[in-house]
This record gives structure tokens, C-alpha cells and sequence, in this order.
């Protein structure tokens, strides 16, 4: 059976994916790929790939995604099939660019958890009953990865490639999928991809915000259930 190689999001790491990996790693095997240790995404993505099966299923969320279309582009006959959860192909914003430096900055002086409580993960969730469970694992995941870390992923994020063209030329299953009330990658970037993949399904979860894997994980296991199954 295919692995399932999973990239998570920005200053994430596996247990972004923790109802995903309990879910499918009594079927296959299922492999958590960081992306912490270079400042472009595409030497990111070529770090995943040396360490990759020959071939596998490929997921990313946020800029997991991002790397994940990248690994795309570098060796599309590697990838049997594509999730692309709450991401966005576009390359960064001047507004967003200019959002950067200060954030960079601030970290370096020692203030990740600051920057994390009150800039970050503010924008990650949708109101729920688990949102300030959630919230405080996405501040211990941070926490654990380091400030060096959320440098290089910032760095990498603000230089990233357009990948419009990556998604047309891909020929395998994707899956779409982003939560209803995304505010970091609103749906209408995930309509963008799903219209640039040849063989897309778009998915959206009712009531997640940017990390339904987390918020509503049992919607987010059946459809890439039936992803990792179409024929």
C-alpha cells in the first residue's frame, strides 16, 4: 500500500496530524515530514525528498502545502497523489512580505511565545468547544520547534515560488480541502486549486477554521479516507 507522507504547517509538527497518523497507520505506513531546517522552500522540499519513499501519497497543510507543491514540481513522478489542506499556491503579498521583518525581529529578541499568542494563531481557528485545547498545543508545538526555526520557515515563506503552473501539470487524484472559515487561505484560493488540478475534488469543512485536521478531524479522516482510495 502507498505511504501517506504528511507535511505540516508552520511551526507545526506531527501532532498536527495526530487523529490523521491513529486513523491510517494501521493500514499503511504514514510519514511525518519537518520542514525546519532551510530558509527556501525549495530546499525544503528537497530535503523531504531525500528522505521519501520512491513514491507515496503526499499531504500539506498551510505551509505544509506550500512545500508540498513544491515536492510537486521537483519530482512529479514521485507524488501518486496530492492533499493540499488550507494553502494557498500564490507567492507571498508585498502586504504580507512587509508583515515579516518586524515578526523575524521580535522572535530573534526572544519573544516566539508573543508573537505566536497574539499574531499567529489568533488567525488559526474557527469558534468551537476544543479552540483553547487546540490553541495551546499549537503554542507547545512552537515552543518545541524554536525560534531558529520560525526565522528559516518565514524566510522561506516570504521567497516562495508561484506554483499555478505545478498544479495544472499535475495529472494525479487531489484533494482539496480547507476549513469554511479559513482566514489565513479562504476558500476561494482552494476553488483556485481545485480548478488548476486536473482531478480535483474540493472539499470544505463546516465550522474549522485553517487546522480542521485538529478541529474537526473525524470530517477532515473520511474524505482523505476517500482520497487515499479513488481509483
Amino acid at each position: 500500500m502507498t505511504p501517506l507522507l504528511m507535511i505540516p504547517g508552520m511551526m507545526c509538527d506531527a501532532r498536527l496530524f495526530g487523529p490523521q497518523t491513529t486513523a491510517f497507520s494501521a493500514q499503511r505506513t504514514v510519514i511525518h515530514a519537518p520542514i525546519g531546517a532551510y530558509d527556501t522552500v525549495q530546499a525544503l522540499a528537497a530535503e523531504v525528498l531525500r528522505h521519501a519513499p520512491q513514491r507515496f501519497a503526499l499531504a500539506g497543510l498551510s505551509m505544509g502545502g506550500i512545500v508540498a507543491m513544491e515536492v510537486v514540481r521537483q519530482a512529479p513522478d514521485r507524488v501518486d497523489r496530492l492533499a493540499l489542506l488550507d494553502t494557498n499556491p500564490l507567492a507571498e503579498t508585498d502586504a504580507v512580505k512587509a508583515r515579516r521583518a518586524p515578526q523575524i525581529a521580535d522572535v530573534e529578541a526572544g519573544h516566539l511565545m508573543r508573537v505566536m499568542r497574539d499574531q499567529m494563531i489568533p488567525n488559526y481557528l474557527a469558534d468551537g468547544p476544543c479552540r483553547r485545547e487546540i490553541e495551546t498545543l499549537c503554542e507547545t508545538m512552537a515552543m518545541t520547534l524554536g525560534p531558529e526555526v520560525f526565522v528559516r520557515q518565514s524566510r522561506a515563506l516570504r521567497s516562495r515560488p508561484d506554483q499555478q503552473d505545478t498544479l495544472r501539470g499535475f495529472g494525479g487524484h487531489a484533494l482539496v480541502l480547507c476549513g469554511q472559515h479559513d482566514a489565513l487561505c479562504p476558500v476561494e484560493r482552494h476553488r483556485l486549486m481545485a480548478d488548476l488540478l486536473p482531478r480535483s475534488t474540493l472539499r470544505i469543512i463546516e465550522g474549522a477554521g485553517h487546522l480542521p485536521t485538529l478541529e474537526h478531524p473525524q470530517d477532515t479522516c473520511r474524505h482523505i479516507a476517500r482520497w487515499l482510495e479513488a481509483e
